[in-house]
């Protein structure tokens, strides 16, 4: 294991990934001679040169379209979208061609492709760069979306996404680009479509991805030193496919569930959730699925708002404390009081 921060996993695992492959390159706005918006790429464009990391035009159409075809002939592009607000400039490159084209030609050409594309507010970036859109892209079948947490799973899911023959849009924080974490040595991929327990727990459910999943952890050690309470923490990873099994068997362990995710509450990932808790585990919760969201708005500039505007870890606890005690209100109300039975 080797510490070091969610960007220098990145960075690594694409420089081994190109040195293991020929077939892959980058391509993106800035990415060369610059090093990228982040610096994911330092480095790269000194070691492997102009032809496989690829300085473009500020066209995220045009130059998202050429790695499709690129993808399509056999190559493994790896495209850089500054930021996920810009991917809508190539909505219609992204839906309509790179998930759709395995399909149309069926299965005769494919689409093997990764866009990595960072989002997320808290950096006062303005309500135009710092949106969380997941959901446009887990919505479509044809791709692949993951959403790693930590600098072990960025590399684990790069990896996977740059190997898988499907196109994988690969979403990154940017409050998690300086966070550190343990990272393995050897170079075996996570499996896409497969959520993650990181804590195991017993009394309730905490359902996360990304940033979220991070926040997650956090409020699982507080309210096990502060409550008692012994909280499970499940880290979706991938969006889609969406790991609904372990998402059912925790909370059928748990009995109850409360999903903190940094999109918007309504349509958002946490409503899918939801509805896979009421299909699998509705016979065993005790009390309805809580999720904690971002506020129903376009992302404030002021710092003092976009914090407000953000879940945070304060509002986890206030959902899960909520959560639990609904449950111990119903499990010692008499069935044959007054009231009438139970909610």
């Amino acid at each position: 294991m080797t510490i070091m921060t969610y960007r220098q996993a990145l960075n690594e695992t694409l420089r081994a990934e190109m040195r293991r492959d020929v077939d892959v390159f980058l391509i993106g706005e800035e990415i060369g001679v610059f090093e990228g918006s982040y610096k994911i790429t330092a480095g790269l464009l000194a070691e492997f040169g102009e032809k496989r990391v690829r300085d473009t035009p500020i066209a995220e159409e045009g130059f998202t379209g050429a790695a499709i075809g690129a993808a399509m002939l056999g190559l493994r592009p790896v495209v850089e979208l500054m930021t996920i607000n810009f991917s809508l400039i190539a909505l219609d490159q992204i839906v309509n061609h790179a998930a759709k084209i395995y399909g149309m030609f069926g299965g005769q050409a494919k689409v093997p492709m990764v866009i990595r594309t960072p989002g997320g507010g808290g950096q006062q970036l303005g309500a135009t760069h710092s949106q969380n859109i997941e959901l446009y892209y887990a919505f479509v079948p044809g791709l692949k979306v993951v959403a790693p947490s930590s600098p072990a799973d960025a590399k684990a899911l790069l990896l996977a996404a740059i190997r898988d023959d499907d196109p994988v849009l690969f979403l990154e924080n940017l409050a998690l680009y300086n966070t550190k974490g343990e990272v393995p040595d050897d170079d075996s991929p996570a499996e896409i479509g497969r959520a993650a327990v990181t804590r195991a727990g017993a009394d309730i459910t905490l359902i996360a991805y990304s940033r979220t999943a991070m926040v997650a952890l956090e409020v699982a050690a507080s309210l096990a030193e502060t409550d008692g309470i012994d909280v499970e923490v499940v880290d979706l990873r991938s969006l889609r496919p969406l790991d609904r099994d372990t998402i059912i068997d925790s909370v059928r362990k748990t009995h109850c569930a409360v999903v903190l995710e940094d999109d918007w509450l309504t349509y958002g990932i946490g409503a899918e959730v939801a509805a896979t808790i009421s299909d699998g585990a509705f016979d065993w919760l005790d009390a309805p699925v809580r999720r904690v969201a971002m506020a129903e708005v376009p992302m404030p500039y002021a710092k003092s708002l976009e914090t407000a505007a953000l879940p945070s870890a304060a509002d986890a606890i206030t959902a899960i404390r909520e959560t639990l005690a609904q449950v111990a209100r119903r499990t010692d109300a008499p069935l044959d009081s007054a009231e009438g039975r139970p909610e």
